[in-house]
Parts: C-alpha cells; structure tokens; sequence
C-alpha cells in the first residue's frame, strides 16, 4: 500500500481547521455589512478577523509549496491557489478577500475525497448566495441611484441572478456591482451545468448497470441452453442402444435355436399339447 506523502498528510490534517476559519471569516465579513451601525471595535475586529484567516491560507499555501518534491511542478499546477494568496495584496479591498477566500476554500474542498459532489454543489451555491448578497449591498446600498437598500433585496437579486432569470426589480448600478452580477451569473451557469452533469451521468451510470445485468441474464440463458441442447443429443445418443432399439434386448431366443412363435398349422389337442398336421393332412387321435 502506498504511503502518502508529506504533502498529503498536510493537507488531511489542516483541511478541517481551514474550513473552520473560513466559517469565521464568513461571520467577520457579514457582521459589518449586516450591522453597520455598530462600534467601531466590532467592525476593526472584523477586519482583523479576515486577514488572519487570508494570512492562514497564505501559510497554508507556502507550507505545501514547501513540502511539495518539485516546487515549480506545485506552482504550475496550483497557480489559481497562488493567485487567491497573492489577489488580496495587490488591493486592500475586501471584495478581492471574498473572492480569493471563496478560491481557496473550494480548491482545497476539491481536494478531499470524503466530500461528495453534490454537496460540493450545494455548499458552493450557498456560498456564492451569501457572499454575492452581502459584496452587492455593500456596494448598492449607498449608491445614489441604487435599489438595493437592504439584505431581502440584496438576496433575491442573487437567486434571480445566479439562475440568470432576471427580474430586473433589483438591479446593480455601480461598475463594481456590475463585475459582481456578471461573476454571479457565470457561477451560476456554471453550477447548473455541474449539476445537469451530475444528474445526466448518474441515470447513464443506472442504464450501463441494467445494461450489465441484462447481459449477464442473456449469456447465462444461452448457456443453459447449450447445455440443455447437449443433453438432448447425450439421451438421443443412448437411446440408439436402449430397449426395443437396434442393438437392444428384444426378444430372448430360446436355447439351441431361434425362438418360433406357434404357426397357424398348430392345432391344441384335448389331452396333450398342441399337434402338428402331418404331411397327408390327417390328424393324429388323442391316445385313449
């Protein structure tokens, strides 16, 4: 059995304490935006609170990177970790933190094998529902020409968005609000199309089985059939040698000759056995 390796067991042991911190940073971006009104220590924590986990993943990134057997193999291949770690830094702004967290997150849920696909599915549409509610209020609440004041208007405009039906009773009116209902509506495409994929290759998964087992009820009909066929022929075989068949019992002949059966000529006498005629055609009296 294969021993994984350093990097692997990293990753087995820090996933669970990764996703915990990204619950919390989920809290600390929502509270500020949910409650804006409240003091200013709340909000300060808030901030703090989203960098640690953002400086968590970072670690996490460079403690892989570490442990990988060729650094440049693990940055080709994890260049979109790379770029949620660095995103952050270009900007201070707490969209580019939504957005590299959310990168985050779902690539190292991509990695463990316990967690199914479709509640990978479910999570992300929950997440992406939640972060794109609270990003646009934060962004249309204080616009001038905004129609998005508060968290039901905030929530609905993502649900229409993401299934791109588009009401059009809520709608961004910023740049920034703007770049967030085209990333919603992509994700949503998206998902919706991981989820008809899903779907589509689990009945074409049911119809190969059945398939299989009605394979397997037709090569075992065919055999029972050649087998049925075979014995057929081994009985048809046999009989040729059975009774009343050529080369069977018959009739028993008598001892010192053929067996005769009794002519018409023979004639039962009233004291003795049967007497043939003779040759004149008379016939013998019965002895007194």
């Amino acid at each position: 059995m294969k021993q994984p390796s350093p990097q692997e067991r990293w990753e087995r042991r820090t996933q669970t304490p990764l996703l915990v911190l990204a619950l919390g940073f989920a809290v600390a971006y929502a509270v500020p935006i949910v409650l804006p009104d409240a003091s200013p220590a709340v909000h300060s924590a808030c901030r703090h609170a989203e960098w640690v986990v953002w400086a968590a993943f970072a670690a996490d990134y460079l403690v892989r990177m570490g442990l990988a057997q060729s650094k440049r193999a693990f940055v080709r291949t994890h260049w979109l970790d790379l770029v949620a770690v660095v995103l952050p830094m270009i900007q201070p702004l707490r969209l580019l933190r939504v957005v590299s967290t959310l990168m985050l997150v779902g690539r190292r849920a991509r990695m463990a094998p316990q967690i199914r696909l479709t509640t990978y599915v479910a999570g992300s549409v929950v997440g992406l529902l939640m972060f794109g509610s609270l990003a646009v209020l934060s962004v249309e609440r204080d616009a001038p020409d905004g129609n998005i004041r508060n968290l039901g208007d905030a929530l609905w405009w993502s649900v229409t968005t993401m299934t791109t039906v588009g009401y059009g009773d809520h709608s961004p009116t910023t740049g920034l609000g703007r770049l967030l209902a085209v990333g919603l509506m992509l994700s949503g495409i998206a998902l919706l199309g991981v989820v008809t994929a899903n779907i589509a290759a689990w009945f074409i998964s049911r119809f190969e089985r059945d398939d299989q087992v009605e394979r397997a009820q037709t090569a075992a009909i065919s055999e029972l059939t050649a087998e049925v066929r075979a014995l057929r022929a081994e009985v048809a075989r046999l009989g040729l040698g059975g009774p009343g068949g050529p080369g069977g019992l018959g009739a028993v002949p008598a001892p010192g000759g053929p067996a005769r059966e009794p002519g018409p000529d023979a004639v039962a006498g009233d004291r003795g056995g049967p007497v043939e005629a003779g040759s004149g055609g008379a016939v013998s009296a019965p002895t007194p």
